[in-house]
């Protein structure tokens, strides 16, 4: 089994994408961003944002998942660029370093998915709508996807991202 910080560090521009995926999102509805940490090699976490409350469940549920949709997109689209570059040079090997990377650190936390859990409930209990109970298979998956690591799901999923962006892009 290959420790956590070792993948960290081989795939580091993934988890940089992966915080900068949290922070652009915070951005985007205006929730204040105390501090961010884009890599790290110490404790628990390869990076942090540390963010305000956000005041709707869509803001938390779009900082959580910011980087399932960000990350995920540069997985795929890096892939469809490998093709575009000269086979085995730099360039091309970049590119496929930086898709894997990227596709590697999609998948949200299980801490961000706590974030989505309690913003549901709270909404839920505020007279949100029968949706919000939508989230609740959506963190279990997100909690399954963060427990599968062991089994390497997160480099099937790239690996399944990869494929599909170099045959949907790379023509």
């Amino acid at each position: 089994m290959i420790p956590g910080w070792i993948i960290a560090l081989l795939t580091f521009p993934g988890v940089m994408l992966h915080e900068l995926s949290h922070k652009l999102f915070c951005d985007f509805f205006h929730v204040p961003v105390y501090e961010v940490k884009y890599f790290q090699l110490k404790g628990d976490e390869s990076g942090y944002v540390k963010h305000g409350k956000p005041k709707t469940f869509v803001q938390t549920f779009w900082i959580a998942v910011g980087p399932l949709v960000l990350n995920s997109l540069c997985c795929f689209a890096l892939a469809g660029f490998t093709i575009q570059a000269k086979e085995d040079s730099y360039l091309q090997n970049a590119l496929i370093w930086l898709s894997i990377s990227a596709g590697m650190h999609a998948f949200p936390s299980s801490h961000d998915a706590d974030h989505i859990l309690v913003a549901s409930k709270a909404a839920r209990a505020s007279g949100g709508s029968m949706l919000h109970l939508l989230t609740y298979p959506f963190v279990e998956l997100i909690d399954m996807a963060n427990g599968l690591r062991l089994f390497w799901f997160d480099a099937f999923y790239t690996a399944g991202l990869f494929y599909l962006g170099k045959q949907l892009l790379g023509s």
